[in-house]
């Protein structure tokens, strides 16, 4: 069985990830212990509500390091929603902070508010996944649940493995709605959310690991 760990650093209600991690089979820890963290055959990295609330907390409990460090090692990461944003360089997303906390850079681009009549985006979606996707096999024709304002129009480049499978969905436009980077994987939609599709989503991802 696959130990998960889901990173805890304060963003939002999680316990709907645990259950759905062991559903499809995990072994799940909710800590921000960096040793379990490590240690883990899989991390998972929630976030919900504003980019930039999200990065203070997750700088707080260590996350930056400890992301890197197991993306350093080929070690698994899987990023979701906010949790997935993070990853790259920053946010236009306004905040009171200054300055704002920038992203953690393992993606080239930055998050913007989506370009469509009606944010946030909420609701069950399309994706078009790349064929090699393993990501999305078997679930590359279903509806995923979205939640969000703001995200990634593209992903300019990857500072992790260098060729990234990227998943796009439409909304006022098209965006980024998942990556696969080597160790580094990202959703910007929520698996748990998302029915027998997100479960079959984190079970593919589980047995990558």
């Amino acid at each position: 069985m696959k130990k998960v760990v889901v990173f805890d650093y304060g963003s939002g209600n999680v316990r709907s990830v645990v259950r759905m991690l062991e559903r499809v089979g995990a072994d799940v820890t909710l800590t921000a212990d960096h040793d379990a963290a490590l240690a883990a055959d899989g991390l998972y990295v929630p976030g919900v509500g504003a980019f930039h609330a999200c990065m203070t907390g997750l700088l707080a409990a260590g996350g930056r390091e400890v992301i890197a460090e197991r993306i350093a090692s080929g070690r698994p990461v899987l990023g979701v929603c906010v949790g997935f944003q993070v990853l790259f360089d920053g946010s236009t997303e306004p905040t009171t902070l200054q300055p704002p906390p920038p992203g953690l850079g393992h993606f080239v681009g930055v998050v913007d508010r989506l370009q469509a009549p009606v944010v946030p985006h909420m609701g069950w979606s399309l994706v078009q996944a790349p064929e090699e996707s393993t990501l999305l096999a078997g679930v590359a024709d279903e509806r995923f649940y979205f939640v969000h304002s703001y995200a990634a129009s593209q992903l300019l480049a990857s500072r992790v493995a260098g060729y990234p499978l990227v998943t796009t969905a439409e909304h006022g436009g098209a965006f980024v709605a998942a990556v696969e980077d080597g160790p580094l994987t990202g959703t910007q939609f929520h698996p748990e959310k998302s029915g027998d599709a997100g479960a079959q989503l984190v079970a593919n991802w589980l047995r990558s690991l």
